[in-house]
């Protein structure tokens, strides 16, 4: 692709960045020579003719927010068009790196260049709301720190502009679950002050080196957007009343724009702002809540329709455990895809039937890296005690399907559609029948467990309390491919109002450490009534698995 020439003006150089939905090019301009950057949504050629519709309309509408902000710290975007059966956006070209890439690499920004860099983002977000245009998705990896010391916010791709019809599904919630105000959790309308929470959010990470309400799921996580406060700020400095004031619960309740901008212009000259005093509540309040113990959506339990577009499925996979709900780690160093996989259903916890079509992860700048993990080319492909064919010799009408992010995998035929579920902790989902069965492989290059059994020990606890009828079936160690590993299977009842499958269900989950100490996952669940075909799957799919 390098060296390839786009609508032919556009000479692509270098990849800058990539995950599951797409890939960033530098570019060279050969009309106006001058250095741009391309986004391909490579996405576009794992999806249905239908999807690719909607690709294009949320690509050509994320180009149009962007061009009707017209201020300094947005990035813009010069040109949108189709080459090679996929959109491709030209942007500006930001020499510098994103705020998430900052906070991976110093652990922390100092408190007064944080109020500096929200201040700008603060002003971009002004003038999209002044332009009509909702953000969305304002959170580390989509703030730019350019080399001379400039600021802008990018990525509209989720971007909702006053006027234009929706292309969206009814009730899906869409963003980065860390970020995501708590109204917009509950599936009201967002405003300005959602954007505002979200930057709130950002900056918090930015000076604490750790998301606000990160908790150990997606189902957690929403329930301390929703029901917690943020741990206290021990490195915010002049800027901790100004994220507190932004991360009210109630968005009447926050500081509109203009104020905001105000006190982070104060923060940002390291004066703890007059402004912010109102906002300090007058004491500390409590409102942990423990997970729930009664049952809840899992794996195969989801919320409404969400397959055949590049967003979460219905379903669940496996979980790395972060630390007991609600406590914070101590003493460790962050990593960066603690959850791997748990989708929820958010009616099950807050009410509702409206779908949740979100991302947890820690922001990495826009980029995914492919593990580092590699196969033995010498071993034949296969899990102890089981027999099976192998990879030159696929069951008939079995293919082989190689993956954006890298790995192999064969799958029961050409029928099976690829799912993004989480492009920052490259999560994805294989589905014949649109979630009734999947699935999920997830790799986590800085797991919470050394010990894959140790880890699903954890996961069975866990689920264990909320499933309708759940019943460990199986939980062993074994060896994969002369490394450690582990299994669980177990079955459980999905509930009428938490899926469109409901009825007896079973899942396996099967993990295993690289000797590069990468973690992945290959989980599968369907109903019960045909497991046995299910099963003999997932042992093929394990004798054909590849990693990158």
């Amino acid at each position: 692709m390098q060296g390839s020439l786009v609508a032919g003006r556009y000479r692509l150089g270098d990849s800058i960045g990539s995950g599951g939905m797409g890939r960033v090019w530098r570019a060279h301009d050969e009309v106006l020579h001058r250095s741009v950057a391309i986004k391909e949504l490579t996405a576009a050629l794992y999806v249905s003719d239908s999807e690719q519709a909607t690709l294009l309309a949320r690509t050509r509408a994320e180009a149009r927010a962007a061009a009707r902000i017209n201020h300094s710290a947005v990035v813009t975007v010069h040109d949108v068009l189709e080459h090679d059966g996929r959109p491709w956006i030209v942007m500006e070209l930001v020499e510098g790196r994103s705020l998430a890439d900052a906070v991976k690499e110093q652990e922390r920004v100092e408190p007064r260049e944080a109020a500096r860099i929200g201040l700008w983002v603060l002003r971009a977000l002004r003038a999209a709301h002044a332009a009509g245009v909702l953000h969305r998705d304002v959170k580390p990896g989509n703030v730019l720190l350019g080399r001379d010391g400039r600021v802008l916010l990018t990525d509209f791709g989720i971007a909702q502009i006053d006027g234009d019809a929706a292309i969206t599904r009814t009730g899906e919630v869409v963003g980065s679950v860390d970020y995501l105000a708590p109204e917009r959790v509950r599936g009201h309308d967002p405003g300005p002050a959602s954007d505002l929470w979200a930057l709130g959010a950002t900056l918090y990470t930015a000076v604490e080196g750790m998301s606000p309400f990160r908790r150990t799921s997606p189902l957690t996580t929403m329930q301390a957007v929703v029901e917690e406060e943020a741990d206290p700020l021990q490195h915010a400095g002049p800027l901790a009343p100004v994220i507190g004031a932004l991360l009210r619960k109630d968005p009447a309740t926050r500081p509109d724009a203009a104020t905001a901008e105000q006190m982070l212009a104060e923060a940002a000259e390291g004066r703890r702002p007059r402004a912010a005093q109102e906002y300090v509540p007058t004491q500390a309040v409590n409102t942990h809540v423990p997970p729930p113990r009664q049952a809840g959506p899992h794996p195969g339990a989801p919320a409404a329709p969400a397959y055949g577009a590049p967003v979460p499925p219905r379903g669940s996979g496996s979980t790395a455990v972060q630390t007991p709900y609600g406590t914070p780690a101590v003493g460790r160093r962050r990593s960066r895809g603690r959850t791997i996989a748990l989708v929820v259903a958010l009616a099950a916890i807050i009410g509702g039937g409206t779908a949740v079509v979100l991302q947890q992860q820690h922001d990495r700048g826009g980029t995914t890296a492919s593990p580092t993990g590699t196969a033995d080319p010498g071993k034949t492909p296969g899990v102890s005690d089981t027999g099976g064919p192998t990879e030159d010799s696929l069951p008939e009408g079995w293919v082989r399907r190689s993956d954006p992010f890298g790995f192999t995998v064969v799958l029961p035929g050409e029928h099976w559609e690829r799912v993004l579920f989480d492009e920052e902790t490259r999560q994805v989902d294989y589905t014949p029948d649109g979630g009734e069965h999947f699935l999920r492989i997830a790799a986590d290059d800085a797991p919470d467990f050394d010990d894959p059994f140790d880890h699903l020990s954890d996961l069975d606890q866990q689920i264990g309390g909320r499933l309708v009828d759940y019943q460990r079936i199986d939980l062993k160690r074994l060896t994969y491919r002369d490394r450690e590993a582990a299994r669980l299977e177990y079955s459980w009842t999905a509930l009428p109002k938490d899926t469109e499958f409901p009825g007896p269900r079973r899942a396996v989950d099967q993990m295993y450490l690289t000797r590069d100490g990468v973690e992945y996952a290959l989980y599968m669940s369907g109903p019960a009534e045909d497991w046995e075909t299910t099963r003999q799957q997932f042992e093929t799919i394990l004798r054909g698995w590849r990693e990158p």
